[in-house]
Order: C-alpha cells, then sequence, then structure tokens
C-alpha cells in the first residue's frame, strides 16, 4: 500500500511534534508512508469562509500533490472532513471536470488517523505506553462530518499505563471553529469555558484530541487559568513507548 501523509497546515506551522508523532507511529506498524513536499492547505478556511472560487487552487494543488496514493493519512478529523466533504462542492463550482475526476479519485482516500489504524490497518493496540490520567474530547468534525465513533477511544484503551476517564458533555462544541472564534469571539470563549471546567471536572492531567485547532483553543483556556492540565494531541500518545 502506498500512503502519504497530510500533516496539516496547523500542524506544519505550530505543533511539528504531532507530525514526527504520526510518522513513529506508522512506521511503528510497518507502514513506510510518504511527505509528498508539495502539500499545502486542504482549502477548508476558504470554504468555511465562502470563498470558494479561491479555493480551486488549492484543491487542485492537493490532488495533484497527493495522486497515485493508496491511502492519505491526516492526523485531522476536520481536514478530513473537508476534503471528503468539500472539495467535491469546490470542484462541481468550478466548471473544471478534470478537476472534478480528481476530486472523485482523491478524497475517498483520505483518512483520518484513528480511522486509517482502525479500518485500513485492523489494529487498535499499537503498543504505546502513556503512563497518565486522560480525558478525550471528540472534536467536532470527527464526530459529526466523518462519523468516527469511538475508534480515538478503543485505541486509548489498549495504552499501557493510561487512565481513560470520560469527559461529561464530551460531544459539545469547544467553540473554535476556526473563523468562528475570531468573529464570534465572546461566545467561543464562553463555550472554551464550558469545556475547560469539564475538563477540570474529570481530574485528568492530560486533555487529548485528535485536532490541535480545538487543543489550541481550550489548552489556551486552561493555561490561563493555571489548571496545570496539558493538552496532546492523539498521535503524541499512541506514539509514547516505554522507552521512550
Amino acid at each position: 500500500m502506498k500512503v502519504a501523509v497530510q500533516v496539516t497546515c496547523i500542524n506544519d506551522a505550530m505543533f511539528p511534534d504531532t507530525g514526527k508523532a504520526v510518522f513513529t507511529l506508522l512506521r511503528r506498524l510497518g507502514v513506510q508512508a510518504d511527505f509528498p513536499a508539495a502539500q499545502t492547505c486542504c482549502a477548508q478556511p476558504m470554504v468555511n469562509t465562502g470563498y470558494l472560487d479561491e479555493a480551486v487552487p488549492v484543491v487542485r494543488n492537493f490532488v495533484d500533490a497527493f495522486a497515485g496514493y493508496d491511502a492519505i493519512v491526516t492526523p485531522s478529523g476536520s481536514c478530513a472532513g473537508s476534503v471528503r466533504h468539500q472539495h467535491s462542492i469546490v470542484a462541481r463550482r468550478s466548471g473544471d471536470d478534470r478537476l472534478a475526476a480528481a476530486v472523485a479519485e482523491t478524497s475517498p482516500k483520505v483518512y483520518e488517523l484513528t480511522e486509517f489504524l482502525v479500518d485500513v490497518l485492523g489494529v487498535t493496540d499499537v503498543g504505546a505506553y502513556f503512563p497518565h490520567r486522560v480525558t478525550y474530547h471528540p472534536t467536532c468534525h470527527s464526530l459529526r462530518m466523518l462519523g468516527i465513533g469511538d475508534r480515538p477511544l478503543r485505541l486509548l484503551r489498549e495504552v499501557r499505563g493510561l487512565d481513560l476517564v470520560e469527559l461529561p458533555a464530551a460531544d459539545e462544541c469547544c467553540g473554535f471553529g476556526g473563523t468562528f472564534a475570531v468573529k464570534n469571539a465572546e461566545t467561543s470563549t464562553a463555550m472554551g469555558a464550558d469545556k475547560a471546567r469539564h475538563v477540570l471536572d474529570t481530574g485528568a492531567e492530560v486533555l487529548v484530541a485528535g485536532d490541535n485547532s480545538c487543543l489550541l483553543h481550550i489548552g489556551g483556556l486552561l493555561s490561563r487559568q493555571r489548571t496545570g492540565v496539558r493538552v496532546m494531541h492523539l498521535a503524541e500518545v499512541l506514539a509514547g513507548t516505554e522507552e521512550a
């Protein structure tokens, strides 16, 4: 199987350890994945803000960069959801039949990390070790757009040393929502404060999620309150071992 990793913009710019963790994890499981250097944004910020025409060259670059791969793995439910559900809208609007065909070929091959691990590789025990009390936040796009379900929880339950505690009101949005947090700052902050309070109610040392954008938002609130609770991407937890 020829596999590529879509690291995502936010991870490339702000959370490089997440991308490194994905490659560490995949290599441990026998997958030699590529990093196509031509990859850029998935176009989600433009589409979500209404700039569909401006998203066309970005979508075109995506299908060109990832052409020929059997699977494209990304540590982001948000970006996976964008590719699988929004790229076809952009392509149809463009009137470019070749782009629409390329999107139809590429988009179904995009997997959020836990989908790839559980559904494609067929594993839940990835040999991870993480001796901490953890709670998990299911991000909106992974929960509602992709239907990830309990895949992340199944993976976390197999991590040696990890104490997984349920997050109250887990399915409620954290309030980030990309440009929503900028345009509706007060509402976003109030939603994030609710989420932070639920995290604290668990007594967890670490909040884990599959999207660093959401963790950036919640983590900022937890940090400002000086709670001592860390946030970590799921990939980094799954990449951990006793040796490391």
